[in-house]
């Protein structure tokens, strides 16, 4: 199974959108599981040296993902994601906000609407997603945190988090 590892990340600054494009080797049931299961975010949503921790994860519509990240110094940066709409093995959309460790949102930062589609292809899964801001100004503070480089981090945890799967047998992991 062969696929393209690029991440394509678009600015598109004038409708304050940012579109991300990625395919995985890996079956469409297994990559919504990695993207909808907090044991398997856990283990590669961070950009390493960071962790991230799940505090808690309802995946309904409705219900919220509670988590921060962890920095090798122990340093915590909380965010929560807000679950508005679900078609499994499909799509989901949420709304991502920083937080405190209780999920208090924090409105120093931007929250982001994101779009999350998945589906089949030949060599393995295409994984297509759009981040909408309120404003300009929001998305260019998100791109000056380092999300193109963070988030393209992220997903290469997540090729090693199937190939290691797939080598070692391991997939029991994700079914």
């Amino acid at each position: 199974m062969t696929n393209n590892k690029q991440t394509v990340i678009a600015k598109d600054l004038a409708n304050k959108k940012l579109k991300v494009v990625r395919e995985f080797a890996a079956p469409l049931e297994q990559v919504w599981k990695a993207w909808t299961e907090s044991n398997l975010l856990d283990l590669w949503w961070a950009p390493k040296p960071w962790k991230a921790k799940t505090k808690s994860m309802d995946f309904r519509e409705g219900g919220f993902w509670l988590y921060c990240m962890e920095g090798p110094d122990g340093t915590q940066s909380w965010a929560r994601a807000d679950f508005q709409t679900i078609v499994p093995q499909k799509s989901f959309t949420a709304v991502d906000s920083f937080c405190d460790e209780n999920g208090n949102k924090n409105a120093d930062f931007p929250s982001m609407h994101w779009k999350n589609e998945f589906n089949s292809i030949s060599s393995g899964t295409k994984v297509e997603i759009e981040i909408s801001f309120t404003d300009e100004a929001d998305m260019t503070k998100i791109l000056e945190m380092g999300f193109e480089e963070g988030f393209t981090a992220a997903l290469g945890n997540l090729d090693e988090l199937f190939l290691n799967q797939f080598s070692t047998g391991a997939e029991k992991v994700v079914s």
